[in-house]
Order: C-alpha cells, then sequence, then structure tokens
C-alpha cells in the first residue's frame, strides 16, 4: 500500500477476494460466476467512491485497488532464494547486455586496429597453474573443486597462466622453441573470471576481463603498444587524461632503489615483503608504510630513504636519488619518449611506488587510475618474462608482457562520467499479419528479408488492432513496419511503412507499396517517396 493511498488494508483484501477478472472463452457457469463478481466489485467501487468524494472515480478506484492488490498478492508469496543469483554475481537483461556488446565492442574494435588477434580458452583450469605462482593470496580466493575424476580443478581467477599454458603447449620444452606459433605473438581476449573475495563497488566475485599480451618482445616497445592501445580505447570511450591517468614503473627500477639501501632480492624474502608493504603507500600513506618497513627489520634511515625515492615526481629526479643511470631506468626514459611521440603521454605519469601485486612482473608495471581517486585501479599490466620458465622450465625463457582491463571498474567511470550509452533496441523491420491465417505469408516475407541481411522481428501473435502493432514496432525500436494484409496481397505487393521518416502532409511514417518479389528495392522506393513529398 503506497503512502497516499486512501485504502486501507481490510478494503485492499476485500478487493483481492473477488479473484482476477474473467479471461478467455468462459463457459456459461463461468459466465454467471463472473456476473456474481462483477455486481460485488461495482456496489464496492460505489460505496468507496461515496466516502472518497469526487477526487475518486470509480474507474480511478478499480485501477488503484487492483495495483494494490497486485503487491500485496507479491507480498504474501514468499520469494525462494534461489531466484537471487550468487553473491557478487551479475545477470545481464537485454539492457545490460546492449551496453554490455557495446563496450566489448570497443574492446575488439581497439585490438584489431593494433592487429591483436582474439584467442580463448577454457573457463575450467587446473589447480596447479596457479599454486606454481607461489605467494599470492588469487590461490586463496579461487573457485576450486575436486572433479569427478578426483583431478583438482578451478573457475580460472585470471587469464594469463592460462595464455601461458597455450604458448607452452606450441614449446618445445627441451629447448624453449616456440613451434607452430610465429613470434612476436600479439593475443587478446575478454574471458569471464572468478575470485572469491570482498564485494565493493568496481568488484564483483565474477568479471569480465579485456587481456591483451606480447609474446616474445624483449623491449620496452611492446609495453608502448599496449599503452597505446590502451589510451586509444579511453579516447573512443570519451574519457581524457584530465579524467584518467596511468601511473608507470618498472620493478627493475625498484629492485636498484632497494638494493642501494640494503634490500637485496638474494639470500631472503625480505625484497618481497618491501614490495608488499610498497604497494599499500596510495592506501595508507608514507608515515604507515615508513612503519610497516620498520616492522619488517628494515632500518629507520634506510626506511626514509626508500620512501623519499618513491615519491620522486620523474624518472630523472630518481636518478638523481639513486646515483646512477641504470639499464632499467633508461628503459623508463625510452618508453616516456616513444609515448611522447606516439601521442599518448599526456595519460602517462612516473610513480615509482607502483608496484603491481602479482609476483611474476619482472620490468615495467602499470596501473590505470581515476584522477578523483573514488574508483580501485582500473587497468593494470606489465611485463612478465619469467612467467613461462615456471611452467615450463628454464629454457622456456620467453618474454612477455601484457596488460588486463576488468568491464566493472570502468563501467562504474563511465556512470560517473554520464558517457553510458543509451541502451536503445534497435530492428530494421517490424512484420505484422493481418490475421492468423496470413502468419504463413508473413513468415515468408520476414525470411526474404532476413536473406537481404535486414534484422527481422516477426510478430508472433497478430495484433487486433494497428495501435497495437505500432506499439510492438516502437518496443522493438523497429525503423520499419511491414503489413501483410489480404488487399495488397491480392496486388502482389507488401505495405511498407518508414517510421523515421514523416509525410509532411500527415506527419505519419512514408508508407510504400514494395512488389513481393522485389524486396530489395525497399530502400529505393522509400528514397523516391521522400524526394516525392519533400519528407524528412
Amino acid at each position: 500500500m503506497t503512502e497516499e493511498s486512501p485504502f486501507t488494508p481490510s478494503q485492499i483484501t476485500e478487493w483481492a477476494s473477488f479473484g482476477p477478472k474473467l479471461k478467455g472463452k468462459p463457459t456459461p457457469e463461468q459466465q454467471a460466476a463472473a456476473q456474481i463478481t462483477k455486481e460485488k466489485r461495482t456496489a464496492f467501487k460505489r460505496s468507496l467512491s461515496k466516502t472518497l468524494g469526487d477526487a475518486w472515480s470509480e474507474k480511478k478506484i478499480e485501477k488503484e485497488l487492483d495495483r494494490l492488490a497486485l503487491c500485496l498478492a507479491d507480498t504474501a508469496l514468499q520469494r525462494p532464494a534461489f531466484l537471487d543469483g550468487p553473491s557478487g554475481t551479475r545477470d545481464f537483461y537485454p539492457p545490460e547486455m546492449r551496453i554490455r556488446n557495446w563496450l566489448f565492442g570497443h574492446m575488439r574494435e581497439v585490438a584489431h586496429l593494433f592487429n591483436f588477434e582474439e584467442y580463448d580458452s577454457p573457463v575450467l583450469e587446473h589447480v596447479e597453474l596457479y599454486e606454481r605462482k607461489a605467494g599470492e593470496e588469487i590461490v586463496d580466493q579461487m573457485y576450486a573443486f575436486v572433479d569427478k575424476e578426483g583431478k583438482r580443478v578451478t573457475l580460472r581467477p585470471e587469464m594469463t597462466p592460462s595464455l601461458a599454458r597455450m604458448v607452452l603447449n606450441k614449446t618445445n620444452l627441451q629447448s624453449g622453441e616456440v613451434r607452430e606459433l610465429t613470434l612476436p605473438l600479439k593475443w587478446f581476449s575478454i574471458p569471464q573470471c572468478w575470485r572469491f573475495e570482498t564485494t565493493q563497488r568496481g568488484r564483483k566475485r565474477e568479471h569480465y576481463q579485456w587481456n591483451m599480451d606480447m609474446v616474445g618482445v624483449e623491449h620496452v616497445n611492446a609495453e608502448v603498444e599496449l599503452l597505446a592501445a590502451a589510451c586509444l580505447f579511453f579516447e573512443r570511450l570519451g574519457i581524457g587524461p584530465d579524467a584518467v591517468g596511468i601511473k608507470v614503473n618498472s620493478r627493475r627500477v625498484l629492485e636498484a632503489v632497494l638494493t642501494k639501501y640494503g634490500v637485496t632480492k638474494e639470500g631472503s624474502d625480505m625484497f618481497s615483503k618491501v614490495c608488499v608493504v610498497i604497494d599499500k603507500l596510495d592506501k595508507i600513506g608514507g608515515e604507515a608504510v615508513t612503519e610497516q618497513l620498520a616492522e619488517i627489520g628494515v632500518g629507520e634511515d634506510s626506511a626514509r630513504d626508500i620512501l623519499r625515492a618513491l615519491e620522486a615526481p620523474t624518472v630523472d629526479a630518481l636518478a638523481d636519488i639513486v646515483g646512477e643511470d641504470s639499464e632499467a631506468i633508461e628503459e623508463v626514459k625510452r618508453l616516456f619518449r616513444v609515448a611522447e611521440e606516439y601521442g599518448f603521454a599526456d595519460y602517462l605519469i612516473y610513480d615509482a611506488s607502483v608496484v603491481r601485486g602479482l609476483a611474476y612482473y619482472t620490468g615495467v608495471v602499470w596501473e590505470a587510475f581515476d584522477r578523483r581517486g573514488e574508483l580501485r585501479a582500473i587497468m593494470g599490466g606489465g611485463r612478465y618474462d619469467r612467467l613461462l620458465t615456471l611452467y615450463g622450465g628454464q629454457k622456456c625463457n620467453i618474454s612477455c608482457v601484457g596488460f588486463g582491463f576488468g568491464d566493472c571498474v570502468i563501467m562504474e567511470l563511465l556512470k560517473e562520467m554520464n558517457l553510458m550509452p543509451p541502451s536503445i533496441p534497435s530492428v530494421d523491420y517490424v512484420v505484422c499479419a493481418f490475421s492468423a491465417d496470413l502468419y504463413g505469408k508473413a513468415a515468408k516475407i520476414a525470411q526474404d528479408l532476413r536473406k537481404l541481411g535486414c534484422s527481422v522481428d516477426l510478430m508472433p501473435t497478430p495484433k487486433k488492432k494497428v495501435a497495437q502493432s505500432f506499439k510492438h514496432a516502437d518496443n522493438s525500436g523497429a525503423r520499419r513496419m511491414v503489413f501483410v494484409a489480404p488487399d495488397e496481397l491480392e496486388k502482389g505487393v507488401v505495405r511498407v511503412k518508414d517510421l523515421r521518416t514523416k509525410d509532411p502532409t500527415t506527419q505519419e511514417g512514408v508508407q510504400v507499396d514494395c512488389p513481393l518479389d522485389k524486396l530489395d528495392t525497399i530502400d529505393a522506393l522509400v528514397a523516391a517517396k521522400v524526394v516525392e513529398l519533400g519528407a524528412n
């Protein structure tokens, strides 16, 4: 019951007790019972109308009570929990699916513009594929189970290990030679990934992730190409460098910084522990990072020096602090120089604190972020040259670099920026039969139009009123309507109404009669009619 409604719960219950109105072809007994119920409804409405006054007509009372009775029925029915999807998952109804296809379409188009080829793999993978990446929280987040053959499998939490597996299946593991595939590989995919983690804005337990990877390129040109693709994608969506930035760093540069201040990769796990702490800098701030570094054994002076280096505004400033111009630093400098020439440098920011949580990164790493600071990372990637050796052995030292771009966060950003496209259904033609006996002929016309490459919605049930057919066409987003009626069929034609072009004399859609054997001339007939009428 709505707050404005004048009806009491008992009145709503009494109205609901009359039952639904009779439909279809009732028996004489049903008609007699319905007449009695109708008289009760009428008496009830009149009684209420006298009480409520002129503001509530009998028709208005009936409409409101019907609505409230329906709400009452929904409340009374216990809704099964299984009607909701599992926590952290999403249903994509047609309006949402149109938006998803629009987003994925841009991803595919950008990938194709950069000559990347699409690939896919099973959503089910071996658990061991992820366990081999020791020390990652991703193992604890997997939807893993033992299948009916006793195999330990999981819904894939990410795509990169699957790509590595696929490349290694075409590689001689003894020599490391890639066979049947021509390097460099430029592959992309938009897989659905699953992780059991806390859901929040921009994070679900299932998500789709646009992956672009290059395999077999040892130098920073690969990183530049991938970053260029990501920036072009942002541009196509209307997201400029004023709204999104991409923080760039290098694991090798970070290693040089930490080594200078006494934290090395050899001999202990101190290096990985320090990286984990540094990765929290944006979230917890410099003071807390300094404290946590001290807690794991980094000296107070070293901790302060490390933090000072991580806050260097440019790679040149970092080189001055470190006191050397290493190969790793030169690599990052080259990336920024080429990005400037490429035309997307406005998106890039050097940030020495960017680590990326995944342990397999070995060189340049990056993260795209919302400059307002309201959303989590939009996209992340980097170089992972040693991942394939983890699975295939030391001979399989094949250079790889790539990024992952989830759908959840970018959708949140598009909503915030009012850049979401309208989700409007569309179809070229709606074909409607005048009567049920003409449905077969309407179906033939619909099929002939489809063979011409047109999308066609054949109305499954002929409507009694033309207005109902127009409403159906409007709901379908139709460009044109085809009426299959006996008078036109006798003349060997069918009437076509263009719903997007108005006849200036009638303000109705332009109409033409098209011969049944010349449906491919509809466009020309409509165009000629438009010229004749001066329509628009």
